[in-house]
């Protein structure tokens, strides 16, 4: 007989029916958000567990320079990890966080806050080590291989930035960040076409994170960059710093930035900014100065706020970032606007009497001094202030303002260099409205102005380019990661600024100012150079000032321009004493390494060094009657010479000595180099041989005034072979100032 259900039976029932609803709704609830509501973020969880996901780091493009020369590249470095997941003991935990905290020495609590993270993934330890680096970690690894610490630490492919030249051209070629990303230079100006496309490695993982067979691996090759063929030449550019440094530590300068253009393309063949840096060591300061500054503040802000601003400082590319008042440079636009316009002739003259009343003051030429009747040839090797103050306002403020503009100083020259300054009426420069009678005597010779260097350089060598400006550049080509060229710069002209025969005639005048001028002191025999020198006050610190000089060479058919400007020069501290002695060392070592052949004058012929004879073979007797416009000097007790110094064919001095060896086993003679500085030419070269040494001159030897040798290229003191040859420069200080 069938038992009827009780009610406690019938209470139980929907008890238990209850249960099993509300656990059904709630497993239904939890399959709902977890595959509804957080379903995407468990799909990638999952996804990451499953799979490993490596980056493939892409080279970045190389930086040439003109002739193919490496300057920066990408060189294979290596990244390491861990997997935290993978760490399942506490001596796992140790000897991870303890092994890589002292192979590369980060702090241990960094790495064991990444060491503890639960969550599944690679945690990157450190970038960009190199294989020493790499091989010591590997090392450590196998040492302890019995805790399988290769399944918690990991090794990848990575790049790293590479210069291979140090500082060279550091200004310009600039660095990378910790990402492989540009921070300055053209590093940052290309760094789009610069940076390539990272690959990608994706492999399956089962379910105890190692991973499975290749057939589960999926390779992405990443693409490198393109490459950069600079307009830089690496001799060239080596010439410019070599100087600019000599520069700052004769003149004891806070700094020194010079350019080297070609001026018929506006290609910059050099460009530098001294002091300069370690591009593979940006962050370390090289500024002694700097440094002791730095060391003396008191507090850490104080001294974190100096170390930013003094590394700011020496990555700062003053070619083309810094203003400054250009000074007598001017001068030679405003000469021609004024033929130009017609408003004076080459014949024009002008009375000087020292001083010019403008409105309701004196303006002076430099040291208050007179010139006279002159006209314009003669006004701009004087660098006369009243002369061009006329001129300035027989222009009027209109026309002036039309060659200011004409010639590129109220705009950014479009360089492809990042952080050029930018003009800017009103604080850069006057408008045309604001051109009162004052403002614009005072522009007419350089001065209640700023310009940069990038846009005198520019327009100093429209006047050598027939007139035409140009637009500069510094990249020549983009190469893709096979050497193929996609991207080429054609040289640009802007404009016609003045007319071809203008630029002739103040061609002219400006090898006037380089013969008997302010700029006497970038004479080069042989290479008849044109050019233009400027004093300027820093209007930024009082009593300091920027000697500059700006120009080009040679005179009948102009390849270079070269500007330098020495910032806070001490003793001679004026472009014609200290700037325009580092340009004429430029031009003369730039101008033979292009292979530009001298152009003697009869006058410079008569003076110029001779060339040793060859005295090898001949008998003693004979190589003396030979040699009979120098000194000849027997080593040994042969009768024969066997070898000589100079060689045969080497420029010397007239007079100079020549030293025979006529043993074979002849000992070479050697001798201290005196000092040649301070003496005339006569002096310099009657002490080098009396010492048994020839001098080769360079410098302003063809020139007026009191003319003293100032430098010497092998150092007073050294031990030297006898009858080795000395490079002695000299300079006037006879009408310099400016």
């Amino acid at each position: 007989m069938k038992r009827k259900p009780t009610k406690r039976m019938a209470l139980r029932s929907h008890i238990a029916f209850f249960l099993l609803s509300a656990f059904m709704l709630a497993l239904i609830g939890n399959l709902f958000w977890l595959q509804i509501i957080n379903g995407e973020s468990y799909r990638l969880k999952a996804e990451r567990q499953q799979m490993s996901d490596t980056v493939l780091s892409a080279h970045r493009g190389v930086i040439y320079d003109s002739n193919m020369k490496v300057i920066a590249q990408s060189a294979t470095a290596y990244l390491v990890y861990i997997n935290p997941s993978m760490i399942k003991t506490e001596t796992q935990k140790t000897l991870v966080v303890d092994g890589l905290s002292q192979i590369f020495d980060i702090d241990r609590e960094t790495i064991l806050k990444k060491a503890e993270k639960s969550s599944y993934g690679y945690e990157k330890i450190i970038g960009k080590i190199d294989q020493t680096k790499k091989d010591e970690i590997s090392a450590y690894i196998a040492e302890h291989s019995k805790e399988k610490l290769s399944t918690i630490i990991g090794i990848d492919p990575d790049t790293k930035r590479y210069y291979p030249l140090g500082s060279f051209a550091s200004s310009i070629v600039g660095f990378t960040g910790s990402e492989d990303v540009g921070r300055s230079g053209l590093e940052l100006y290309y760094n789009s076409e610069l940076t390539g496309t990272s690959g990608r490695i994706i492999t399956a993982k089962n379910a105890l994170a190692d991973a499975m067979p290749n057939d589960y691996e999926t390779t992405y090759d990443a693409s490198d960059g393109s490459s950069l063929v600079l307009t830089i030449d690496e001799v060239i550019q080596y010439y410019l710093e070599q100087q600019l440094m000599q520069a700052i530590e004769e003149c004891e300068a806070k700094y020194a930035y010079g350019i080297v253009m070609d001026v018929e393309t506006g290609a910059i063949l050099g460009m530098s900014s001294m002091p300069d840096y370690n591009l593979n060591e940006p962050y370390t300061i090289k500024s002694e100065a700097a440094l002791g500054a730095i060391d003396e503040l008191e507090t850490d802000e104080e001294k974190k706020q100096a170390t930013s601003d003094a590394l700011y400082a020496q990555w700062r590319n003053r070619a083309i970032s810094d203003s400054y008042e250009p000074g007598s440079v001017f001068k030679i636009f405003v000469a021609a606007a004024g033929l130009e316009e017609g408003v004076i002739t080459p014949e024009s003259t002008y009375n000087c009497t020292g001083q010019i009343k403008v409105a309701n003051y004196y303006q002076h030429c430099y040291h208050h001094t007179a010139h006279g009747v002159q006209t314009l040839r003669e006004a701009l090797p004087y660098s006369c202030n009243t002369f061009f103050i006329t001129l300035g306002q027989k222009l009027g403020r209109e026309k002036f303002f039309k060659y200011f503009e004409a010639f590129g100083f109220t705009t950014k020259t479009g360089i492809d260099l990042p952080a050029e300054a930018t003009p800017k009426e009103g604080v850069t420069y006057y408008g045309v409205n604001k051109l009162g009678i004052a403002e614009l005597s005072s522009e007419s010779f350089g001065q209640t102005f700023q310009i940069t260097p990038i846009q005198m350089i520019t327009a100093v060598a429209s006047l050598g380019n027939d007139g035409k400006l140009m637009t500069p550049y510094i990249v020549a080509k983009v190469l893709d990661a096979d050497g193929n060229i996609i991207k080429e710069t054609t040289p640009t002209v802007k404009r016609q600024v003045v007319s071809e025969q203008t630029a002739k005639t103040i061609s002219s005048f400006m090898e006037e100012v380089v013969i008997s001028g302010t700029a006497k002191n970038a004479y080069v025999a042989g290479y008849h150079i044109c050019g233009k020198t400027g004093t300027s006050d820093k209007l930024t610190v009082p009593g300091e000032n920027i000697a500059s000089f700006a120009g080009f060479a040679p005179a009948n058919d102009p390849k270079i321009a070269v500007l330098i400007a020495i910032d806070e020069p001490q003793g001679i501290n004026t472009g014609g004493g200290a700037a325009a002695p580092v340009a004429g060392r430029i031009f003369e070592n730039v101008l033979a390494y292009l292979n530009i052949n001298p152009q003697y004058s009869d006058s410079e012929i008569e003076s110029l060094t001779m060339t040793a004879p060859n005295l090898v073979g001949q008998t003693t007797t004979s190589a003396v009657s030979s040699a009979s416009n120098f000194t000849v000097r027997i080593v040994g007790s042969g009768e024969k010479v066997l070898t000589q110094v100079p060689s045969s064919g080497q420029s010397m001095p007239k007079g100079g000595v020549i030293v025979v060896y006529t043993e074979e086993d002849a000992s070479r003679e050697t001798g201290e180099v005196p000092n040649l500085t301070g003496l005339t030419l006569t002096e310099a070269n009657r002490k080098a041989v009396n010492a048994g040494f020839n001098i080769k001159i360079s410098g302003a030897t063809q020139t007026k005034g009191n003319i003293l040798s100032y430098r010497q290229s092998v150092p007073e003191g050294t031990n030297a072979e006898l009858g080795t040859t000395i490079t002695v420069y000299f300079r006037s200080d006879q009408d310099v100032s400016d």
